[in-house]
């Protein structure tokens, strides 16, 4: 019946009374996303005749109203079929102002009819295949990033940006011939970064440092709207990106994960969406070269150094104090680095193990992202291993028994998901530098023995990486305990079936190969 009354006044009716009887559509279904099948028809039919609406000199409220139930229609994917046409593409292209090149965003009342617009495109391209291949045939792509550049540093256009983006999102998810055209093209790399350094008010201070205000207010709802969009569509024009061949794209990945370092040290609105804001970062931040992510950490600036009138040169100089992390004026610092992003990370990890569910999508990501910043970049290493592992003390409880960060590792170990038990195991033997017997001092044989066996180091050893070497870090109370490790050995079974220690087992298995090999 709704269908039915708004389409008689939508071919029959002037401006106003369309207006009115949309606007009454809209308020009704505003959150339909399940439309009955016995009124299909009608509501191609009303599609049809919103379509011809536009196309006429109708006043902008007008205008808003019928993209309003032209979006709400186009959840329906049934419906889409006969209007998805070039035609009609076009026009919204047109009132999306994606069709003017050199136009520029002066009129503000036309915002609303620009924003309902995209929308109407986002739902539009993700439902219909049709309208995915006429994006193509249209370069919808380039009309998106020229219009992004239209309004790349104008706040007041959030909602524009934020829209532009998602469709772009939209776009380069379904198709990866536009993720490389975005890439390589449209140079989607540096304008996507320009637009997240505008949503962050990013100020510069050095090539790939920019300043952090602590003390600063939060992003606004719009700024992280439009942030988190970026960072999406970053990742889908990225997300080939694990080598780098030219020193420009190395500059500009290096820029990118400067950008995303301000990111993670910075907040939304409310918690949900800075946990949203991060996890879009640290998905991007697994697509940049690793040899890129060295920006992630910084040396500290004299301000930061500085701390009630005390330098870190003027800390004791003992082991013990070099080692120590300290926290400086909000400022995580190890060996004179600022640590702050890592931290972040760390702690990232850890409230995503808590959760205790959807491990392979929230916590494998930054547990990849961790584990390769480790492997590659020694100060990174070193510092989670002092948070992951410090100096062991607590050597009564067994390795997974506990709150520690190193605890919940360990009982990941043996998790049921195959790729977040790997993952896990593999961060921990990389902080360990791929040293078998500093893995089983932290983690213990049965937890770690999934990962040897998969590595052939059941017997001891270490992995293929080289390592710098540390001194020793072993506690007094490790060492009255090691000597009670050996109550746990490797196991084996001999030719004869009787179980020995398995380094045998493989000797007495070595004989026999051999003997029957020199055997005619």
């Amino acid at each position: 019946m709704d269908e039915e009354r708004a389409l008689y006044i939508v071919r029959a009716g002037e401006a106003g009374a369309i207006e009115r009887v949309l606007r009454d559509y809209s308020e009704k279904h505003r959150a339909t996303f399940k439309f009955e099948p016995t009124d299909e028809d009608k509501r191609k039919k009303l599609c049809e005749g919103i379509f011809k609406v536009l196309v006429k000199d109708v006043p902008t409220t007008c205008q808003v109203t019928c993209l309003e139930v032209l979006r709400i229609l186009s959840r329906d994917k049934k419906i889409l079929v006969p209007v998805t046409t070039k035609e009609n593409m076009q026009i919204l292209l047109r009132l999306a102002k994606l069709n003017e090149l050199d136009e520029s965003l002066e009129k503000v009342s036309e915002f609303p009819v620009i924003v309902e617009s995209l929308k109407c495109l986002c739902n539009i391209v993700f439902n219909s295949q049709m309208a995915q291949q006429l994006s193509l045939e249209l370069n919808l792509a380039a009309k998106l990033c020229n219009l992004l550049r239209k309004c790349k540093d104008r706040k007041f256009i959030n909602d524009i940006k934020c829209f532009d983006l998602r469709l772009l999102f939209v776009l380069s998810l379904l198709h990866t011939d536009i993720r490389s055209q975005l890439r390589y093209e449209l140079q989607g790399l540096p304008l996507l970064t320009q637009i997240l350094e505008s949503a962050f008010s990013i100020k510069w201070t050095d090539e790939y440092e920019s300043a952090i205000d602590h003390n600063g207010p939060p992003l606004s709802p719009q700024e992280t709207d439009c942030a988190i969009e970026a960072l999406k569509a970053l990742f889908n024009v990225t997300v080939d990106s694990w080598k780098v061949h030219k020193e420009s794209e190395s500059h500009q990945f290096r820029v990118m994960a400067a950008v995303l370092r301000h990111c993670l040290l910075i907040a939304g609105p409310t918690e949900d969406k800075t946990e949203e804001l991060h996890s879009n970062a640290v998905n991007l931040l697994s697509n940049v070269p690793v040899s890129c992510l060295d920006v992630l950490i910084c040396p500290l600036t004299h301000e930061e150094e500085t701390h009630e009138g005390t330098t870190l040169d003027e800390l004791p100089s003992d082991k013990t104090a070099e080692k120590e992390t300290v926290l400086k004026n909000n400022t995580m610092v190890y060996n004179g680095m600022n640590m702050e992003a890592i931290h972040v990370l760390l702690n990232f990890m850890e409230k995503r193990i808590d959760k205790g569910s959807s491990y392979r999508e929230g916590l494998t990501p930054v547990l990849s992202l961790l584990t390769e910043c480790s492997r590659t970049h020694r100060n990174i290493r070193k510092y989670l291993k002092d948070q992951v592992l410090p100096p062991l003390r607590d050597v009564t409880n067994r390795p997974e028994v506990g709150s520690t960060v190193r605890n919940k590792l360990v009982r990941l170990m043996t998790h049921v998901d195959l790729g977040v038990k790997q993952i896990a195991a593999e961060f921990l033997f990389v902080l360990c530098k791929e040293r078998v017997d500093s893995l089983l001092k932290y983690t213990g044989y049965g937890n770690a023995a999934g990962l040897l066996a998969a590595r052939g180091l059941l017997t001891g050893g270490r992995g293929d990486n080289w390592y710098s070497e540390d001194e020793d870090t072993d506690t007094e109370e490790y060492k009255n305990a090691k000597p009670k490790e050996e109550l746990l050995k490797p196991m084996g079974l001999k030719p004869d079936g009787t179980i020995t220690p398995l380094e045998e087992a493989l000797s007495q298995y070595s004989i026999i190969e051999e003997t029957s090999s020199d055997t005619d």
